[in-house]
């Protein structure tokens, strides 16, 4: 692992099969690596592409770096940051677009505020007309936990700074502190709610997000996932993987509530359900060694969990 730097900074761009995307979207993340207040540079972390991105990367950014790492989603960060030496890392989809002058808000919440887990900007689609986040809140429905940032008001609060309790696609975070939390669990693989366990258990361990509006980034959303798995088992990976973080996370009233829609759910729920449940239950040794881990120390966990959502519930 390279010695710890405080001069110096890195974008990392996950990618796969996506060379589009790069075409689309690189451009603006190098010009706002360039605009950095400390040396930044950017390093496209390829998840095992088939198509030709790697190709037009050397062709076209040849002075971009590429890792190539096996397809194991956003968990592919994991190994990347723990052999890197900055201090504050960028993570991003290959569906981002920043604008140039996004980099330095970032960095500078991180010396405003001492417990930041990791900084995340204010985030449009890419025609600017509609918000995508990342001021997270959350509400629990019929038992499932599920992170928003098009909640009813959020016209009137897309422009302040706040805490937020996750941020998916684009974000800041400070390296050590995310590897110390064990980084983005694989048990969420191939992806969905990966962003909002990390958010909950940063919460747990006494560090925050924050939202910094001055920030900002644009985002295609699901450009990856969809065209490779189809809409409905997006769909299906979100519920199975809302289940793993009830199970894995949850624990006093919020869990036993959960439990009880759960009953609800299957008896009446549709087949995309019932199969989200399957997949879900067939990894329960993962959930039950995840949850054992997590809860290692349980002493004030309830207090903590319910402080978490007081703070992000709507």
């Amino acid at each position: 692992m390279e010695p710890v730097s405080l001069d110096r900074t890195q974008i990392l761009v996950l990618n796969y099969n996506g060379r589009a995307l790069l075409e689309e979207c690189l451009p603006s993340v190098v010009e706002a690596a360039r605009r950095s207040p400390i040396p930044c540079s950017v390093i496209v972390v390829d998840n095992d592409s088939t198509d030709d991105s790697l190709v037009w990367l050397a062709v076209n950014c040849p002075e971009v770096q590429a890792i190539r790492r096996p397809n194991r989603g956003l968990t592919s960060f994991n190994d990347v940051l723990a052999d890197r030496g900055e201090r504050f890392v960028f993570l991003l989809n290959n569906d981002v677009k920043l604008a140039p002058d996004s980099v330095a808000p970032l960095l500078r919440a991180f010396d405003d505020h001492p417990d930041a887990l990791f900084t995340a900007p204010q985030c449009w689609t890419f025609d600017g007309q509609t918000y995508e986040g990342m001021r997270t809140r959350v509400r629990t429905r019929f038992g499932m936990v599920q992170g928003m940032s098009r909640v009813p008001g959020h016209e009137s609060t897309a422009h302040l700074a706040d805490l937020t309790a996750a941020a998916g696609p684009v974000l800041a975070v400070d390296r050590a502190r995310f590897l110390a939390l064990g980084g983005y669990d694989p048990i969420y693989f191939p992806g969905r709610i990966e962003d909002l366990d990390l958010g909950f258990r940063g919460w747990m361990a006494g560090l925050r997000g924050y939202y910094i509006p001055e920030s900002v980034a644009y985002h295609k959303g699901f450009a990856t996932f969809a065209p490779e798995l189809g809409e409905e088992r997006c769909d299906g990976l979100a519920i199975r993987n809302t289940l793993i973080f009830a199970w894995k996370n949850l624990r006093g009233r919020r869990l036993a509530s959960h439990l009880a829609w759960l009953t609800v759910r299957l008896a009446r729920g549709g087949r995309i359900f019932r199969q989200a449940f399957l997949e879900a239950a067939a990894r329960w040794r993962e959930v039950l060694q995840a949850r054992r881990a997590l809860h290692a120390d349980t002493v004030g966990w309830v207090d903590r969990q319910e402080a978490f959502f007081q703070r992000f519930e709507w």
